[in-house]
C-alpha cells in the first residue's frame, strides 16, 4: 500500500464515464488519488503474480521430486520445514503462554 510517496509521477489516465461517475459518487474528493493509487497497486501486484506463475509453469516435475508424490509425503516435508523455524512444539508454546498469563494475574 502507498503509505508514503517517495517520488510521484504524474500521468494522464482516461476512465470510462460510468467508472468515473461511480468513483466520484463513492469516494470523497480529497481521497480519490489515494483510492486510485491503491487500486492500481493491487492490480499491479496481481499482474506480477500472474506473470510469475506463467513463467514458472512447468518448473516442477514429478521426476525431480519423487519424495513428494503423495499427500503424506508433502505433509511430512512441511512438518520438517516447520520444525526448522519453529523449534518448540505448540504444546510448549501454549504452556509458556498460560504460565505468563498466570504470572500476570
Amino acid at each position: 500500500m502507498a503509505t508514503a510517496v517517495m517520488e510521484a509521477k504524474r500521468i494522464n489516465v482516461s476512465l470510462p464515464r460510468d467508472v468515473a461517475d461511480d468513483m466520484e459518487a463513492l469516494v470523497p474528493k480529497g481521497e480519490r488519488n489515494r483510492f486510485i493509487v491503491e487500486a492500481v497497486e493491487k492490480a499491479v501486484r496481481r499482474a506480477k503474480l500472474l506473470h510469475a506463475l506463467e513463467i514458472s509453469a512447468g518448473a516442477w516435475s514429478d521426476e525431480d521430486h519423487p519424495d513428494l508424490m503423495t499427500v503424506e509425503d508433502v505433509d511430512r516435508y512441511v512438518r520438517r520445514l516447520r520444525e526448522t523455524w519453529m523449534p518448540r512444539s505448540w504444546d510448549e508454546i501454549e504452556a509458556e503462554a498460560a504460565s505468563s498469563e498466570r504470572q500476570s494475574a
